[in-house]
């Protein structure tokens, strides 16, 4: 246990911020795990269920928890599973 003040409440914060991240991962990999089910089915709501996915992306970008190279390629992976199902 810290006994520094400083690292008392930095400790608090981390678990705030871990709650916080873990719900948003999860609700990213819901989106991905969506879109890719609809590409893989063929359904037509694919393509929409893909730009909920990537946008979910995009914010997981601007909040950290993502990096952006990350980002692209996980992006261009859901966008060519589309494009490969509607052919």
């Amino acid at each position: 246990m810290a006994n520094i003040k400083s690292q008392k409440k930095r400790n608090r914060q981390t678990l705030v911020l871990n709650v916080r991240n873990r719900a948003a991962r999860s609700e990213l990999r819901t989106r991905i795990s969506a879109a890719v089910t609809a590409a893989e089915a063929g359904d037509e709501n694919a393509a929409e269920l893909g730009r909920i996915a990537q946008r979910q992306i995009d914010i997981a970008v601007s909040k950290g928890l993502l990096k952006k190279n990350t980002a692209a390629r996980r992006k261009s992976a859901i966008a060519r599973k589309i494009n490969q199902a509607s052919n």
